[in-house]
């Protein structure tokens, strides 16, 4: 039996992002084998050379760089995973593309609707695979419940809402972080973390059809990191609120928070059928609730949780034992090994994976909801 090939990847930003996908890329291979492919940390990417150097060591890169440029033009590079701010999306996924590298990109895609047009149509008239690093897709608990809605189980959908809710901003004195500038994120926690359940909804409960929407910055001035007497301008929203229906007739809630006070990491989705319903809880990875209308008035009727840890469940094969739970950073292994299988063999990343056209709907679903903020206006999606 031949072994599998080696992939090069580049990783284009060193913080939180990178340690997550670096762990991925360098995990895949020990529980996912035969590997589809091996992948090697070649180069990672970053302005500050001591933390960039730092990186390069802790996470096990062969090397590092202080140009973006030179790690999606290296020769050893096949795989880009672009982790850099909202505002470095474009321009080195652009490039990456145009050198015929394959592209991992961080959510949202881009800033806002006409950048991610402008990746997506490059995507289309490309032969590389693009991606975009929705994560939770990843999850085995999302994707049985995506099973469960898809195989007809919960009959007709109702209701889906979703709510992702942080408080790590609920302090007035946290600094002006580059995700507090609208020149750079775009957006705050809709860009943030109502990315990731739009994503969830059109993954798993349908295409959105109307979204009217609400935002709310409550602190408006955060001192500066470097110089903490000194304050600016907080430029995007602190929380949002939308209410949205989906081509399939079904209505429902968005909300995502960085000012909820006591939640930390809170991605919970309900989604009511006219059969059953299903919750799930980021902070409960592992589990997922069910509740079919056939057990009405039985002994052991009601809401029962499913413990997502046996083979038969997405991805759970390649891990432990049944009751062996996993934890958030399986997520990024899951990932990768679907990109990288993707790319080794030549398959599509859908539809599991976010595609960059997907990426572009959830741009232009965020774009709407800004726009009904602003005119207080019930907006119908246009793609």
């Amino acid at each position: 039996m031949s072994s599998p090939r080696k992939i090069g990847v580049a990783i284009l930003g060193y913080a939180f992002m990178c340690k997550s996908h670096s762990h991925g890329f360098k995990s895949m291979p020990h529980f996912f084998h035969p590997s589809p492919a091996i992948p090697e940390l070649v180069v990672v990417y970053g302005r500050t050379e001591n933390r960039v150097r730092e990186a390069a060591v802790n996470y096990g890169f062969r090397k590092y760089v202080t140009d973006w440029r030179k790690a999606v033009n290296d020769p050893e590079v096949e795989i880009v995973d672009n982790c850099l701010p909202n505002s470095m999306h474009v321009e080195p996924t652009l490039e990456a593309i145009e050198k015929g590298k394959h592209v991992l990109c961080e959510k949202p895609l881009a800033r806002n609707g006409g950048e991610a047009k402008i990746l997506r149509d490059a995507a289309r008239k490309a032969r590389v695979k693009t991606m975009v690093a929705f994560n939770y897709r990843f999850v085995p608990a999302v994707q049985l419940a995506r099973n469960i809605v898809q195989s007809g189980m919960l009959g007709r959908i109702y209701h889906f809402r979703a709510r992702y809710l942080q408080d790590w901003l609920a302090d007035p004195n946290a600094p002006l972080t580059w995700r507090l500038r609208r020149e750079e994120a775009g957006s705050g926690p809709l860009g943030d973390l109502g990315s990731h359940i739009i994503d969830l909804g059109r993954f798993i409960a349908g295409e959105f059809k109307t979204v009217m929407g609400m935002v709310k910055t409550f602190v408006e001035e955060r001192p500066l990191p470097d110089n903490p007497a000194k304050k600016d301008r907080v430029t995007v929203d602190d929380a949002f609120e939308a209410v949205v229906e989906l081509e399939n007739g079904a209505i429902g809630t968005l909300e995502a928070s960085r000012f909820a006070t006591g939640r930390k990491n809170y991605n919970n989705f309900e989604i009511n059928g006219e059969n059953g319903s299903i919750e799930f809880n980021l902070e409960r990875l592992n589990e997922l609730k069910i509740y079919l209308k056939e057990w009405e008035g039985k002994a052991i009727g009601g809401w029962d949780t499913v413990l997502v840890t046996e083979k038969t469940h997405p991805y759970i094969k390649s891990y432990w034992p049944a009751g062996h739970i996993i934890g958030w950073e399986h997520t990024f292994i899951n990932e990768v090994y679907h990109f990288v299988k993707a790319v080794a063999v030549d398959e599509e990343v859908a539809p599991l994976g976010a595609t960059f056209e997907d990426g572009y709907r959830n741009n232009v679903i965020m774009d709407a909801i800004l726009r009904s903020a602003e005119n207080g206006r019930k907006i119908t999606i246009e793609f």
